[in-house]
């Protein structure tokens, strides 16, 4: 099915819109992790956990998979196709391992959240709290974002075998 060009048009925008948003969540993550890290005050030491909690559940995760749907209608719904091109593939494996991470991982953020709303932190809770895992894990999906928006902007040749079917003779529409 391929879609018309309005419709491919909107889920284009919906894919842009969605994956620039999730990138740019993630870097408000990554400062508010920062912050959580290394500030000395305790109040905004929990206050960046809390705020952490609440960007994950209703921006991020909603904006991860509102990513990888557009890209499912974009791939499937064009001449590009979802198998066709290495880079496609490479692009959903990447988008599908940072939503399953990102699942996985936002336990130990609504954890930290529970914790820094403890009105008063102990040394040994705000020793918990200040973990650079959440820095690490942040950095690794920016590095996970940006290489697959640097696939979206050069698309490498490279055609699997067998995925030049009826649509490789068309020519794709640039975006």
């Amino acid at each position: 099915m391929i879609l018309s060009p309005f419709a491919r048009k909107s889920a284009l925008i919906a894919h842009i819109v969605t994956s620039a948003g999730w990138i740019g969540a993630v870097v408000l993550y990554l400062a508010l992790a920062l912050t959580g890290l290394t500030s000395p005050i305790v109040r905004l030491v929990g206050a960046a956990y809390l705020a952490m909690d609440v960007a994950v559940r209703f921006v991020i995760i909603p904006l991860s998979f509102g990513s990888l749907l557009s890209g499912l209608v974009m791939s499937l719904g064009t001449a590009w196709g979802l198998f066709r091109h290495y880079w496609v593939i490479f692009k959903l494996i990447l988008n599908v391992f940072a939503v399953t991470v990102l699942l996985m991982y936002t336990q130990s953020i609504v954890w930290a959240a529970n914790l820094a709303m403890n009105q008063s932190l102990s040394q040994k809770d705000l020793a918990l709290l200040k973990d650079p895992t959440h820095v690490i894990h942040t950095i690794g999906a920016l590095v996970i974002l940006l290489t697959a928006t640097t696939l979206s902007v050069f698309k490498p040749r490279g055609v699997r075998p067998g995925g030049k079917g009826k649509t490789a003779e068309r020519v794709i529409p640039s975006s």
